[in-house]
């Protein structure tokens, strides 16, 4: 069993991952549309304060290895520490792919109005990528996997506020106003805006490149092999 097909396996072995995983995405597809705020209906941008979320479960099994001694037991194993963090990632990222999937077209099926669904799937893909890599960086902070997912749901409180995920930036003081554009959810609840007010496509390209930016910068935090 490769590293990759291992990752995907003790992804869903624990009970509170699977709901996590399966069951909370598609509640995400019925929450109702409001009339003004926000544009789309409410599931879609809890879906984002979702794959924060997940994005710590999953990153948490890394954590989890490393105090086990796992990451130092590589050294003398015919694996190297980029292939089994590569292996892992791409594990956890092809499970967001599908949330993103199941969460934008499910939405389609059920009768959601979701204007531009293929730029919209497109969009929960860069976050996805931006939240794991944050979620690797966070952890690479820490030893103990509850206080790191402890501290972490904090976080994600403060950055679904303050980047415009729960009350519209406009009803921000403006000292907070500014200070939205350094959280990477601002850049998400833009996109998300974009998706049904949007006509220049080369904003939509700056919140993507935005986001990839900073999973860029938090990839490479993140990565730094911590064995100590």
């Amino acid at each position: 069993m490769t590293i990759f097909q291992y990752a995907l396996k003790r992804s869903f072995s624990n009970k509170t991952n699977m709901l996590f995983l399966m069951l909370a995405p598609v509640v995400c597809i019925f929450l109702p549309a409001a009339e003004y705020w926000p544009l789309l209906p409410f599931g879609y941008q809890y879906f984002g304060i979702l794959i924060l979320f997940v994005s710590m479960r999953l990153t948490s099994i890394i954590l989890e290895d490393r105090t086990r001694g796992v990451v130092k037991r590589l050294a003398v194993a015919p694996i190297t520490h980029f292939q089994y963090l590569s292996q892992n990632l791409l594990a956890y990222f092809i499970i967001m792919v599908i949330q993103s999937f199941v969460v934008v077209y499910g939405g389609l099926i059920y009768g959601q109005e979701l204007y531009q669904p293929f730029l919209l799937f497109g969009l929960f893909l860069s976050f996805s990528l931006m939240a794991l890599a944050f979620a690797l960086a966070w952890i690479s902070f820490f030893r103990s996997k509850e206080t790191s997912f402890l501290i972490f749901i904090s976080m994600i409180s403060l950055f679904a506020l303050l980047g415009g995920l729960l009350i519209p930036i406009e009803m921000m003081p403006d000292v907070l106003a500014r200070l939205a554009v350094i959280f990477p959810t601002y850049w998400l609840m833009e996109g998300l805006n974009w998706i049904v007010i949007g006509e220049d496509l080369s904003d939509f390209l700056l919140v993507n490149g935005m986001l990839i930016l900073y999973a860029v910068i938090f990839l490479i935090l993140g990565s730094i092999r911590r064995i100590q």
